[in-house]
């Protein structure tokens, strides 16, 4: 497979195609063509909410759609991925009833239904399989939302997409649902190399059976195109012969599909247009604007999007939000998705991954790219992604100040849940803070030496204070000159226990004015140095940092942390994958449990190292890698009611284990070690107590 000499630029544009049809469908889905029509006439821009939501939401379709996707580098990128394993990959990425699925129950929900299959056992393709769950729960939209990743990283090969598709798509469905899940994902990856629509089309259905519906169905929407130049009255043949009242279920991907088709044949290739049209038309609107979105982002390029006559990018700043189990990736944005996206799909291909700017958190190398960066007040800064100004890339964030009546300009971008997403109805966000004390925040900025004199840049953060208002720390101030360089490292000192929820920069010029600085990268580096527990001042959101897997976690027992665990194991986390070598330590009271403890490098519910101690007289030092494997035991006499002081230290491929300051377990893990992740609290069948949680660095 050969890369296009544009691939991330065009992954990103199709990532950025993803968000906005979501956030665009996602007030009418549901919504009949009729209901639309009557409030909002043609839906061609964003619209409010009518629950309250944001804008930027967290969604179904775009959390399984980056999450389902993880199950290739989860499993070293391996082309042969079984669908097995990535049923593997929803049981470590899903908490039930809390993330990326519709929870609508067996045999009404029919990712609630594979979801259960595959807990209790039953492996894909059998857990989606009609067989095992009827046709119409097996037929329903889910496989189509969640596959446009599998055809990013497939770009010009549509056979190995559609094979991908296949796979993917029979964790939960099967029948009609695979084959439009696959013509989805062949047009897309094909659509890297060709641009003609029709000829994508072509090419997708001679992937599927010639006597399946969704053949069927593209040849007569394609059919009905070609002789009506209204799309309103296609929209009506559709309705009549595809309709929802011809399938059962929730949510039935052949209605749903045949709008896809329909509204990229009558959008003639215009963004605003075909998005118009597929919300308009009703039904699944989030995820049928989603799919359409991404196709056309990919095909045609961020030309497609910021060509319109519509800003669909400001608003949204490439913020989005994965609800899953890896809490570290819970606060997310499209340029860093589309890195994830395109180095997997650069393994694919042999290539080796990309880390522009050395890796930096934000770098901007995407045009247009602002990373999820707003200004605090549009009066006083405007943010623009320019060519030139960097260091060691291509791309920088100009940030233009304008008066501010003596005060700095800020701009930031979002470390953890926002303030306007914490009581987000719909989907649960999940997800821990990417910043925390201990680590060092690292800038590289420039002055411009065309407009203004010295520039005084100060970089700060905002912490989750006293009734979870937004506290700000301040860091050190550098004076930028025009025509100069400069970089800034900030070691974050401790909070207090408060969360993180964003990082800026101020910046105002000598003596006033306007002036604009240049931010190159924003990152930061090294092992958090900090004690997890509630603030002094108080508040929720320090409990908020923690991904919730665990049965019952009452807020007033008397613990901070009383985690129960009814049936089988589940823990809480927190932390992001690029912890690598560290200590996590935490006093842990047993009440009853079968066994429980601390754990380490924890990515998702499945993954993670852990110390446990069980009630059969053992300690354990174990690996949780689709599947549990013991690194080493010993004896222990694990009592209960009282405290021990545990502690698990993980450095390289080398594993030791403390209880009460003494080393009870040592291991070298070198069969595909897991080599980062946060930190936790695990309890299988039980109940277990901690006052705190501590992580450092190693020593």
């Amino acid at each position: 497979m050969t890369l296009p000499s544009d691939y991330a630029e065009r992954v990103y544009a199709g990532v950025l195609g993803k968000m906005i049809g979501v956030y665009l469908g996602r007030p009418v889905e549901g919504w009949s063509y009729d209901k639309i029509t009557a409030e909002h006439g043609e839906l061609d821009r964003y619209v409010p909410d009518p629950r309250g939501a944001p804008l930027v939401v967290t969604d179904d379709d775009i959390s399984g759609t980056f999450a389902f996707l993880r199950a290739l580098p989860d499993h070293g990128n391996d082309p042969d991925l079984s669908p097995a394993q990535i049923g593997e990959t929803w049981l470590n990425y899903i908490v039930e009833k809390r993330a990326i699925l519709w929870w609508g129950g067996i045999g009404n929900s029919t990712e609630h239904t594979a979801y259960l299959r595959l807990k209790h056992g039953v492996p894909a393709p059998e857990s989606g399989s009609i067989a095992r769950n009827g046709t119409t729960i097996a037929e329903q939209i889910g496989s189509q939302i969640f596959i446009d990743g599998w055809a990013m990283v497939c770009p010009g090969d549509p056979e190995r997409a559609a094979d991908f598709a296949r796979r993917a798509a029979s964790v939960s469905h099967d029948g009609e649902a695979i084959y439009g899940a696959q013509v989805v994902a062949a047009m897309e990856a094909q659509a890297f190399v060709e641009p003609d629509l029709n000829k994508l089309l072509d090419t997708a259905v001679g992937l599927i059976p010639a006597d399946s519906t969704i053949r069927r169905l593209i040849d007569d929407v394609r059919g009905w195109h070609a002789a009506e130049p209204d799309w309103r009255r296609t929209r009506e043949l559709i309705a009549g012969r595809y309709g929802y009242d011809k399938y059962g279920g929730n949510c039935h991907m052949v209605p749903n599909h045949a709008l896809i088709i329909h509204s990229l044949l009558h959008g003639e290739d215009d963004f605003r247009r075909s998005l118009m049209i597929v919300n308009t038309s009703g039904w699944d609107t989030d995820c049928n604007s989603g799919n359409v979105g991404c196709l056309l982002g990919i095909k045609n390029g961020l030309a497609t999007i910021d060509g319109s006559d519509y800003d669909w990018r400001g608003p949204v700043a490439d913020r989005l939000y994965l609800a899953t189990a890896d809490g570290g990736r819970g606060i997310t944005d499209a340029a860093a998705e589309t890195f994830h996206v395109v180095n997997i799909g650069r393994a694919l291909a042999g290539e080796a991954p990309l880390a522009p700017k050395g890796g930096a958190r934000f770098h901007f190398e995407l045009p247009g790219s602002v990373q999820g960066f707003s200004a605090e007040d549009a009066a006083t800064a405007t943010l623009e992604n320019v060519i030139g100004q960097s260091a060691t890339g291509e791309r920088s964030l100009a940030i233009r100040v304008r008066g501010a009546g003596g005060q700095p300009a800020r701009v930031a971008t979002p470390t953890f849940v926002p303030p306007e997403a914490i009581e987000m109805p719909g989907y649960t966000i999940l997800a821990s803070p990417t910043l925390y004390p201990g680590q060092t925040v690292r800038l590289g900025l420039a002055a411009d030496a065309a407009n203004g004199g010295p520039v005084v840049c100060r970089p700060f953060v905002r912490v989750y204070g006293a009734g979870d208002a937004l506290r700000p720390v301040l860091g050190p101030e550098e004076t930028v000159v025009p025509g100069a360089k400069a970089e800034i490292a900030w070691p974050i000192a401790p909070t207090g226990g408060a969360p993180i929820a964003e990082v800026g920069l101020e910046v105002a010029p000598v003596g006033g004015g306007e002036a604009t600085v240049f931010l190159d990268f924003l990152t930061w580096d090294g092992i958090p140095d900090a004690t997890f527990g509630p603030p002094a001042e108080g508040g929720k959101m320090w409990r908020r940092a923690w991904v919730d897997g665990v049965d019952h976690w009452g807020s007033r027992w008397p613990e901070p942390y009383r985690i129960v665990q009814d049936e089988g194991t589940g823990l809480i986390s927190q932390g992001t994958a690029d912890w690598t070598d560290y200590r996590v330590s935490a006093p842990v009271t047993f009440f009853l449990a079968r066994a429980g403890g601390i754990a380490a490098r924890v990515g998702g519910l499945r993954r993670h190292y852990a110390l446990l101690l069980g009630d059969d007289g053992t300690a354990r030092l174990v690996k949780a890698r689709d599947g549990e494997t013991v690194l080493a035991e010993a004896p222990f006499d694990r009592r209960l009611d009282r405290p021990y002081e545990l502690a698990l230290e993980v450095a390289g491929a080398r594993l030791r284990a403390w209880v009460d300051g003494r080393l009870l377990l040592e291991a070298d893990d070198r069969d595909v070690p897991l080599t980062g992740g946060g930190v936790g609290l695990v309890v299988t069948e039980g109940c277990l107590g901690a006052q705190a949680v501590r992580v450092a660095p190693v020593g």
